[in-house]
C-alpha cells in the first residue's frame, strides 16, 4: 500500500443523517479515507498466511480526534499491507509538512531545554526567509498551544540530569511535529507509560490541536473514562476486523443494542476490550472452577458468561449489518468521486545548507558540553591514565633497557589509550536516534550531519589529546622540541578521531548499544594485534595480516610515526659495555622493524586518510540504507503479493482500484522510525 494525498480543504458536512460525526472544531483540515486495508504476515511454508488487519474501512475528519483501539499486539517488519487511502479524494504521496507522526518513544537530547529543542527544530524546518521575530513568535505560540510554558526553560533530562515529566515529554513530541502546521497528525499510543492525570492532559492538548482544524488519528491503549470522553470518533478492532466505527459516545449504545451493555460504574474502554479480547479465554476456562470467577460472572450478568470469541462474533455481525457500516461505505464512495483543493506542500527542511550546518553544530556542541558522559568523563579518565603512564615510565632515559620501555609506552598510548575512545559510543547512539528520526522527516542530509558532528566534537578531541600528551610527554621525557611535541599531539588526535569514526560505522551497521560496544572492541583489538608492537610488522603472516590488514590499520601507521618522532635523532647505550652508542634510526630498523623509507609525516598523512575513509564509509552506509531498503521492500512486497494472489482467500477487489502496495511497520513497532507512511 502506498498512501497518497493532497492538501486539505474544510471539513465535510453531513448529508446522510450522520450528524455529529461530520462536524469538527475548525476548518482547513484534511479528510482521510481508507478502504479495505489489509495487513498480512506471509507464511511461505505449509502454514496459513495470517491476516493481522482484514478489510478495514473508515475515514477521519478535520477538527476531530479519532482513536484506534483493540487488544495489544506487535507486528513484525515483514508485514505486507494493501488497500486504498485517499486524502481529500486525491491520490498523492504523503509528504511531511502535510502529515506528521508522533512515535510512542519520546526521542530527545536530554541536555537541552524544552525551548531549545523547539527552537532548533524550527531553525531546521522553517523556510530560510523566516525572520527572527516570526520564528520566535512561532516558537512561543507552539509552547503556549501545548501548555509547556511552565517547563519551557527546564532541561528535558537524561541519565544524570533531572528533567521534565513523562506527560511534558509527550506534549513536547507533539509540539515538534505541529511546528510546521501539518494538517494530518498520527500518534502511536501517546498515553503509554503515563499516569491518568498526565494522559488526560495530553489529550486535552490534542483536543485543542484538533479544534484548530487538524485531523488527528491516534492509537490508544485502554484510555481512562476521562480520556475516552475527549475522543470524537472510535475505530474498534479485534483480530484485525472492525467491531465498531463511528462516534465514540455512541459505542456504548452499540454494545447495549448488541446485548452487551456497559455496567454503570465501568470505564467504557475497559468494557469494550473485555468483550473483544479473546486472548485470555483459555485462562478463564482454566479458572472457571474457582468461586471468585463464578462470583464475577454473576455480577457481570448472563450475557458475559459467553466466551469473548462468541461475543466478538456477535458484535462483528451486528456492525456489518448496521446502518453505520452502510453510511461509511457510502461516504467512502463519495470521497472517491470528490476531489478537494490542492494546497502547497512543504517537503522536508526549507532551511539553507549553511543554516542546517550552523544549527546542527550549535546543538551538538551544546549537547556534548552538557552531557558529562559524552566527553568530560573521558577527558578526566585520559588525564588520570596519562598521569599513571607518566609515573610508570617517568624519566625513561636513553640506556639500552629504555629502548623496550619507550616502545612499550608508545604502544600503550597508541593502543590502549585510543581504545578508551569507544566509551563515547552510548552517547553517540542517542544522537543517532535523533538523526534517524529527523532524517526521515527530511530535516537535513547525511553529509551535513556528519560534518556538524565532526566540527562540534573537534574541540573536545583536541582537549583530550593535548592534555594527555602534555602529561606523558614531559613526565616520560620524550624527544624534546616543540615540533616533536606537536607531532605527538596530532598523532594522538588523529588516532582518537579514527576510533570515533570507526564506532560511527559500527553504529550504522549495528545500532544496538551492547552489540556495538562488543563489535567495536573486537575490531580495535584486532587493530592492536597487527599494529607492530605485540609482533613486529615484518614478522606478521604475509597473507591477510600483513597484506592488507596492517596497511589499512590506523594504529600501525600511528605507532610507526610515534616511534620515528621519538627515536630519530637520539643515541642509545649499547647492550655491551664499551661499545659505541646506537642511533635511533638503527634501533627502529633492527629492533622495532620500522621502515625508514618514508618520513613520520607520511605516517601522519596516512592516518588522516584512514580517518576520512571511515567518515566516507559512514556516509556511504547511511545513504545505502536509505536507497537500498525501499528497493528491497518493493521487491519483497511484489514477490509476496504475487505469492498471495495465488490463494483464493486473498483475492478481493476494492471499490476504487489501486495497484500500489508498500511494506510498512505497525505503529507499536516503530523504534526510531518517524512515520509508518514514509
Amino acid at each position: 500500500m502506498e498512501i497518497e494525498i493532497v492538501n486539505p480543504h474544510g471539513p465535510h458536512r453531513s448529508n446522510n443523517g450522520g450528524g455529529d460525526l461530520e462536524k469538527g472544531c475548525g476548518g482547513g483540515g484534511a479528510t482521510l479515507a481508507w478502504e479495505d486495508l489489509t495487513a498480512v504476515l506471509p507464511n511461505y511454508g505449509n502454514g496459513p498466511t495470517k491476516r493481522l488487519i482484514n478489510g478495514v474501512t473508515g475515514y477521519a475528519l478535520p477538527g476531530r480526534i479519532m482513536a484506534v483501539m483493540g487488544p495489544s499486539g506487535r507486528l513484525s517488519g515483514n508485514v505486507v499491507m494493501s488497500g486504498n487511502v485517499l486524502l481529500n479524494g486525491r491520490k498523492k504521496r504523503l509528504h511531511y509538512g502535510v502529515v506528521a507522526y508522533v512515535t510512542q518513544e519520546d526521542v530527545f537530547l536530554g541536555t537541552l531545554t524544552v525551548r531549545e529543542t523547539i527552537t532548533y527544530s524550527a531553525s531546521l524546518r522553517l523556510p530560510h526567509n523566516t525572520t527572527k521575530d516570526e520564528m520566535n513568535e512561532t516558537i512561543e505560540n507552539t509552547i503556549m498551544e501545548l501548555g509547556l510554558q511552565d517547563c519551557a526553560d527546564n532541561l528535558i533530562g537524561n541519565w544524570h540530569l533531572r528533567g521534565i515529566s513523562g506527560g511534558e515529554k509527550k506534549r513536547l513530541s507533539i509540539a515538534l511535529e505541529i511546528i510546521t502546521q501539518p494538517r494530518l497528525l498520527f500518534l502511536d499510543e501517546p498515553t503509554s507509560g503515563l499516569d491518568s492525570a498526565s494522559a488526560f492532559s495530553v489529550f486535552q492538548v490534542l483536543k485543542n490541536v484538533a479544534c484548530s482544524g487538524r485531523t488527528i488519528i491516534s492509537s490508544v491503549h485502554q484510555p481512562s473514562s476521562e480520556v475516552f470522553a475527549l475522543l470524537d470518533d472510535l475505530l474498534l478492532l479485534s483480530s484485525g476486523e472492525t467491531i465498531y466505527f463511528g462516534e465514540a459516545k455512541m459505542a456504548v449504545q452499540f454494545f447495549a443494542d448488541a446485548g452487551f451493555p456497559c455496567p454503570s460504574r465501568r470505564n467504557p474502554s475497559d468494557h469494550f476490550l473485555r468483550c473483544i479480547n479473546s486472548d485470555f479465554d483459555d485462562v478463564n476456562n482454566t479458572l472457571m472452577g474457582s468461586q471468585r470467577i463464578r462470583d464475577q460472572k454473576e455480577i457481570l450478568g448472563p450475557s458475559m458468561k459467553l466466551t469473548t470469541v462468541v461475543i466478538r462474533l456477535r458484535l462483528l455481525q451486528k456492525y456489518q449489518i448496521s446502518e453505520t457500516a452502510r453510511r461509511v461505505k457510502a461516504r467512502i464512495r463519495e470521497f472517491s468521486t470528490t476531489e478537494g483543493v490542492v494546497f502547497e506542500e512543504n517537503i522536508g527542511s526549507q532551511a539553507t545548507w549553511w543554516k542546517q550546518l550552523w544549527t546542527l553544530t550549535k546543538r551538538s556542541s551544546k549537547n556534548m558540553s552538557r552531557d558529562f558522559g559524552y566527553y568530560w568523563l573521558r577527558i578526566l579518565v585520559f588525564i588520570a591514565v596519562s598521569i599513571c603512564v607518566g609515573s610508570v615510565f617517568h624519566d625513561i632515559g636513553t640506556n639500552y633497557h629504555a629502548i623496550l620501555a619507550r616502545g612499550a609506552c608508545g604502544g600503550f598510548i597508541s593502543g590502549f589509550m585510543t581504545f578508551m575512545t569507544i566509551g563515547g559510543f552510548p552517547s553517540f547512539i542517542e544522537e543517532m536516534k535523533i538523526f534517524y528520526k529527523e532524517r526521515l522527516n527530511g530535516h537535513y542530509g547525511v553529509g551535513v550531519f556528519i560534518l556538524s558532528n565532526f566540527i562540534s566534537s573537534f574541540p573536545f578531541l583536541v582537549a583530550m589529546s593535548f592534555s594527555s600528551v602534555s602529561i606523558t610527554y614531559f613526565m616520560v621525557k620524550y624527544h624534546a622540541g616543540v615540533s616533536h611535541f606537536m607531532y605527538a599531539v596530532l598523532d594522538l588526535l588523529l588516532s582518537i578521531s579514527v576510533v570515533e569514526s570507526c564506532m560511527m560505522v559500527v553504529a550504522a551497521v549495528v545500532p544496538n548499544f551492547m552489540m556495538g560496544v562488543v563489535i567495536g572492541a573486537g575490531f580495535i583489538g584486532i587493530m592492536m594485534a597487527t599494529a607492530g608492537f605485540f609482533r613486529l610488522l615484518p614478522d606478521l603472516p604475509k597473507a591477510f595480516w600483513r597484506y592488507p590488514v596492517s596497511y589499512i590499520n590506523y594504529m600501525a601507521w600511528g605507532l610507526q610515526g610515534a616511534y620515528k618522532n621519538d627515536m630519530i635523532g637520539i643515541d642509545f647505550d649499547s647492550p655491551l659495555p664499551g661499545q659505541p652508542k646506537m642511533k635511533g634510526e638503527e634501533v627502529l630498523t633492527s629492533y622495532l622493524g620500522i621502515s625508514l623509507s618514508h618520513s613520520k609525516w607520511w605516517d601522519l598523512v596516512v592516518v588522516a586518510v584512514i580517518l576520512i575513509s571511515y567518515r566516507l564509509l559512514f556516509f556511504g552506509l547511511l545513504k545505502f540504507k536509505e536507497r537500498a531498503l525501499p528497493i528491497f521492500n518493493t521487491y519483497y512486497t511484489k514477490r509476496t503479493l504475487h505469492h498471495l494472489k495465488k490463494r483464493p482467500s486473498f483475492r478481493k477487489t476494492p471499490s476504487f482500484p489501486s495497484m500500489r502496495h508498500h511494506v510498512v511497520h505497525s505503529l507499536s513497532s516503530q523504534e526510531g522510525l518517524n512515520s509508518p507512511l514514509h
